[in-house]
């Protein structure tokens, strides 16, 4: 069986054995339900087993006790491997083999747990998705998105730095806050110039899978401090601050040529800032006052 999906304008294939028990899990994929008949940016399959074909290390991790997944690239005949694993101290739970233009996937369980495969089925679909869209103005970011006024917010940072805080800071405090996505929102570049970012299937820890957009309002890079402050950054410091946030195979040209179109883009025409803060109401209010001063112009 093959559904088709759209996120970003970009509509992607997924398709699983007949009676394939996974399809009433991936709830999260309804609201980017899309139809058949559109092109496929790109096509996912499960497979009982990939290719045996020799592996060259690309991007491979050490072992790290950091809660974080493992998603080791290797390059191959066909094109690359994946092997991934929800934490990197875990053995591989399945095997994404892509083709040299990321317009085909095929994923092997090697684990069959029902967290392993969803797990599995998801970072295929991220990691396909960050890397055919990057030709095309898109990024797929690492951010916490609030859309308030008819515009969307992100807040960048490291893990931990206070992301999705700041975010239900905006819907406790900020009035007509609403969260459009709590980890991996798109941002892509309309033929008009103006960028937009998207809601996903993917939102990390948080439940928040919804098919909206807006246009960008801001870009916020959150650091936690002692006070309450934001600066504007230059168009370089916007360029490098985005660019640590995004998802994307940098080491292939014709990604890293897309990505630098976009990141150009933004850099250029949207207002992107610095908040030191606390995680509080103040907080909140000094970023929106701020983010907002040209809307409230208006």
């Amino acid at each position: 069986m093959t559904k088709a999906f759209c996120v970003a304008g970009h509509t992607f294939h997924l398709t699983m054995p007949d009676g394939f028990p996974l399809w009433d899990l991936l709830t999260q994929y309804e609201d980017f339900s899309s139809d058949l008949s559109d092109t496929p940016l790109f096509a996912l399959k499960i497979v009982e087993a990939l290719p045996e074909t020799e592996l060259k290390p690309v991007l491979v991790s050490e072992p790290k006790d950091n809660g974080e997944p493992r998603l080791d690239l290797y390059s191959c005949a066909e094109g690359f491997v994946v092997e991934m694993a929800p934490l990197t101290t875990v053995p591989t739970c399945a095997r994404l083999m892509m083709s040299k233009d990321y317009r085909e996937g095929s994923l092997a369980f090697v684990k069959g747990s029902t967290r392993s495969v969803l797990f599995a089925v998801n970072n295929a679909l991220m990691l396909l998705f960050a890397f055919a869209s990057a030709p095309y103005r898109t990024l797929e970011m690492h951010a916490s998105v609030i859309a308030n006024g008819g515009k969307g917010y992100l807040f960048l940072g490291k893990s931990g730095t206070g992301k999705s805080t700041h975010s239900s800071l905006w819907l406790k405090y900020i009035e007509g806050s609403e969260l459009m996505n709590d980890d991996n929102p798109v941002l892509r570049v309309d033929d008009d110039g103006v960028t937009r970012v998207y809601g996903s299937p993917w939102s990390g820890k948080t439940p928040c899978y919804r098919n909206v957009s807006a246009p960008v309002g801001a870009i916020v890079r959150i650091r936690q401090a002692k006070h309450n402050t934001i600066r504007r950054q230059n168009a370089l410091e916007a360029y490098a601050s985005v660019y640590s946030s995004c998802s994307g195979f940098k080491a292939d040209r014709l990604i890293a040529d897309g990505q630098h179109s976009i990141l150009e883009n933004i850099a250029l025409n949207v207002p992107c800032y610095v908040l030191d803060c606390l995680p509080d109401e103040e907080a909140a209010r000094v970023c929106a006052a701020e983010v907002r001063k040209e809307e409230n112009d208006e």
